[in-house]
């Protein structure tokens, strides 16, 4: 947890192996959320007047 921690304050940690470098941990950021708008692929979608009709295969 201690080195969790420390990374999150922005501290280079790196874990070595036979005094060598194998790890680096580094904090993930954070992804930028799409600027989403409401309506913005209108016209983008057609659906056929019969969309809701039952399928051939299922007419009995």
């Amino acid at each position: 947890m201690e080195l969790i921690e420390a990374v999150m304050r922005r501290e280079e940690i790196a874990i070595t192996q036979d005094n060598q470098p194998v790890v680096k941990l580094v904090v993930i950021p954070k992804q930028a959320k799409p600027n989403r708008q409401a309506g913005s692929s209108k016209g983008m979608v057609w659906m056929s007047d019969d969309f809701d009709e039952p399928l051939e295969e299922f007419k009995e």
